[in-house]
């Protein structure tokens, strides 16, 4: 099993930028693929983007393609989300999780074992 905690969240106005940090502790942060999901009022979590375990590979959806880059430091054990261009649409909680078995493109939050709290993020318009 693996710890995560979300840092980073916040209000912004729209077309500024934000970046998430996500730290992990427990199982060997390096052998999980990692990914960022989100969850706004009244709506499912979603999947936003997924990280490889050596970073070689990202996954984005459509929505966030071009604004929104995610990255990893196996050595500090942390996954980032930087966000740029953000738009009032991208207002929701955003949440890291791990997956011990894939590559970080699955989009179905049942393929991850472990998540975090979440943090929330604010677009205003």
């Amino acid at each position: 099993q693996v710890q995560l905690v979300e840092s980073g969240g916040g209000l912004v106005q729209a077309g500024g930028s934000l970046r998430l940090s996500c730290a992990a502790s427990g199982r060997t942060f390096s052998t999980c693929a990692m990914a960022w999901f989100r969850q706004a009022p009244g709506k499912e979590r979603e999947f936003v983007a997924g990280i490889s375990r050596s970073g070689a590979y990202t996954f984005y959806t459509n929505s966030v393609k071009g604004r929104f880059t995610i990255s990893r430091d196996n050595a500090k054990n942390t996954v980032y989300l930087q966000m740029n261009s953000l738009e009032p649409e991208d207002t929701a909680v955003y949440y890291c999780a791990a997956d011990a078995s894939g590559l970080g493109s699955k989009r179905s939050e049942a393929f991850y074992q472990d998540w975090g709290q979440g943090t929330q993020v604010t677009v205003s318009s």
